[in-house]
């Protein structure tokens, strides 16, 4: 599969964690399969993460309170970590979870 050209944005506190930037442009790099979310997430915490992987994922998915909308869509009802990602995809985390 070639490079697939992606828009990864991070929110609500989120971003606190991807040195307070909000919007990532990514190239995935070519593989020989498709490039699912999990694939993404792995890829997001060796390149993008700074600091506290902890408080982004959990296992293999993101930590519960962080909302995943891939092109504006609920990843629940895109298959979640098992989503093909598509050239032009727009992947957005926003976190729920506020510290107090």
């Amino acid at each position: 599969m070639p490079d697939v050209h992606i828009t990864v944005e991070f929110g609500g506190g989120a971003e606190l964690l991807f040195d307070n930037k909000k919007t990532h442009s990514v190239t995935l790099p070519e593989k020989d399969k498709e490039w699912l979310i999990k694939d993404l997430l792995t890829w997001i915490r060796d390149n993008l993460l700074k600091e506290r992987p902890e408080l982004f994922l959990q296992d293999d998915s993101v930590r519960p309170g962080i909302l995943v909308l891939i092109n504006d869509t609920d990843w629940e009802l895109m298959d979640t970590i098992n989503y093909v990602i598509q050239e032009n995809d727009k992947i957005l985390f926003i976190s729920t979870l506020h510290g107090g």
